[in-house]
């Protein structure tokens, strides 16, 4: 009876969701909404989920329901799926570590200290209730993860839950939600520097071999993304990429993930497309929970989509990506997801455009209501490009103030022990170095720093949060070279770009002008044709493709 006490106090404790009426139960409202939403936005189709552990036949389908949309990284209908199972079985000792994953989001930021908290609060609580053996493995594995959370560092703990997982898979390695879990650990605790990619490989392979049995499972296809999430796996990633949408297609970030892959590879015109699906969605989502508000699923493909357009030379939609974007009067949650497109977006228009002038006067957005000041690495990308504008300008003084503040954001990133934040900023302080050398008329210095900054970015890889970078270390590169008339090293550097990050803009069209001043007529044609095809979609009036056309008529 205590138990069952402690979980109905715990119940009311956290997970109190903000109702419109509070005198309704808190995780039976939830479950409305959570059915209302579903239904709102798809049919509730988030592929085929079957979980062996899922305590009282009654709660089995919420139960389910909970796992699968955990899988396509839905969270908080996730979490309230989890709540409504220990609103109807208190003693369920899965149900509180399904909330426990709910809120652990291993491909993405560190949770904050309250998170943590009331993630040890509920293992607390499920250690407490009856469980099988098989339950009790599961809540000690992803208690490796909250267990002293306050004196020892995130990765480590992602690395003690992966090997938590390891150790289960090898004793439950004909259990599906087993694998699943394991390769999604085993996927999380994979640190950016390590460019073998050893731990993505091995996380696919199980994965891979588990998509053969379970071909609807959305987990299985998503992590299988996540997995491959690089220019050199990506291919291994993109017959996966095509399906994983058509499981859930209820799920705004399963419309959104195959872009990933696509972005690797290229594919533009699926990129746009999955993630006008998935921005469809996202706000279907918004509109049934929070009207007049914008989900950051939204944002977020927001961001995509708007790489993708300027990829194609479509100024135009891109540029209504953002008036929409400034349009935005409240946004949820404000996370760091929201931070980066906000900032991205009008520096991406600005950067891929050379528009020097744009970029020198760029402004963080005011409207969404994001705490700036605990986004620095964010922030960097908008101050970067401020500083590359002020550069081209003759601005220097502004440029120097610029980089004096990406280097106080580096600093406050190697203060709070996030080395791969800092080391991205590192990369966008060396640029800036570069060119700002380069515009004093310091050629060798200029071409030292970028060549430091081509080196650093080729250590680490992209955050899953941006389809990458602003600009490219080796596409800004290859630029100097051709501004200092060094054509042939500037082809060999454009092309070295494209097979890291096929069909960018500017890299095709960087190498069909150091080709032609090379006076390498075949491969000059090669890339202002590979340009039209890439632009021919969008009535692109970029001047690049007008020269290409040019070209080629007279060629």
């Amino acid at each position: 009876m205590q138990s069952k006490i402690n979980g109905i106090f715990l119940l009311v404790l956290l997970f109190s969701l903000g109702c419109k009426d509070q005198k309704q139960n808190p995780a039976l409202a939830s479950l409305n909404l959570l059915r209302g939403d579903l239904q709102l936005c798809g049919n509730g189709q988030f592929g085929d989920v079957s979980f062996s552990e899922s305590c009282s036949y009654e709660t089995r389908d919420t139960f389910n329901l909970g796992i699968a949309l955990l899988h396509s990284f839905e969270y908080t209908e996730a979490e309230k799926a989890f709540v409504q199972v220990i609103d109807q079985d208190s003693e369920c000792a899965m149900a509180y570590w399904g909330v426990a994953m709910s809120i652990y989001h291993g491909l993405w930021a560190p949770p904050p200290n309250n998170v943590l908290e009331k993630g040890s609060k509920l293992l607390e609580v499920a250690a407490k209730l009856p469980k099988s053996k098989k339950a009790e493995h599961y809540l000690e594995a992803i208690g490796a993860f909250y267990q002293d959370w306050e004196t020892v560092d995130n990765q480590t703990r992602k690395e003690r839950y992966a090997q938590k997982m390891k150790e289960m898979y090898a004793a439950n390695s004909n259990d599906t939600e087993v694998g699943v879990f394991y390769a999604l650990a085993l996927r999380a605790s994979a640190v950016p520097t390590d460019k073998t990619y050893k731990v993505q490989r091995e996380a696919g392979k199980i994965l891979e071999a588990l998509f053969e049995k379970e071909p609807n499972h959305p987990g299985i296809a998503h992590y299988i993304i996540h997995s491959y999430d690089y220019p050199e796996l990506a291919e291994l990633g993109l017959t996966t990429a095509r399906r994983y949408a058509e499981i859930a297609p209820s799920s705004a970030h399963a419309q959104h993930m195959p872009s990933h892959i696509f972005t690797r590879l290229g594919l533009w015109e699926e990129s746009i497309q999955t993630n006008i699906n998935s921005a469809a969605s996202a706000i279907c989502y918004a509109e049934s929970i929070a009207p007049g508000a914008h989900w950051d699923e939204e944002v977020h493909a927001m961001g995509y989509l708007v790489y993708s357009y300027l990829q194609t030379g479509d100024n135009v939609k891109a540029i209504e990506q953002h008036q929409y974007l400034k349009s935005f009067k409240k946004v949820f949650p404000p996370n760091f997801k929201i931070a980066y497109t906000a900032a991205a977006i009008p520096a991406r228009i600005a950067m891929e455009n050379k528009n020097w002038k744009q970029a020198a006067t760029i402004e963080l957005p005011n409207n969404l209501g994001l705490a700036w000041e605990s986004f620095a690495w964010e922030k960097a990308t908008l101050h970067f490009t401020r500083a590359m504008g002020s550069i081209h300008t003759k601005d220097f003084q502004t440029a120097e103030n610029e980089l004096n503040i990406l280097k106080s954001f580096q600093e406050k990133l190697i203060e709070m022990n996030d080395a791969y934040k800092a080391n991205q900023v590192g990369v966008q302080i060396k640029m800036t170095e570069a060119w700002l050398a380069l515009a004093k008329g310091n050629k060798k210095e200029a071409l030292a720093s970028m060549e430091m900054a081509v080196d650093m970015e080729s250590k680490t890889s992209k955050h899953p949060v941006t389809p990458g970078e602003v600009v490219p270390a080796d596409e800004l590169y290859a630029d100097m070279l051709l501004t200092l008339k060094k054509p042939q090293e500037a082809l060999l550097a454009y092309e070295l770009n494209l097979q890291r990050r096929p069909n960018r803009f500017n890299g095709i069209y960087g190498a069909a002008i150091a080709a032609k001043q090379l006076g390498n007529q075949e491969k000059a044609i090669h890339y202002f044709n590979q340009l039209i095809e890439l632009t021919k979609n969008s009535n692109s009036t970029r001047p690049e493709v007008v020269e290409a056309k040019k070209f080629i008529l007279q060629s």
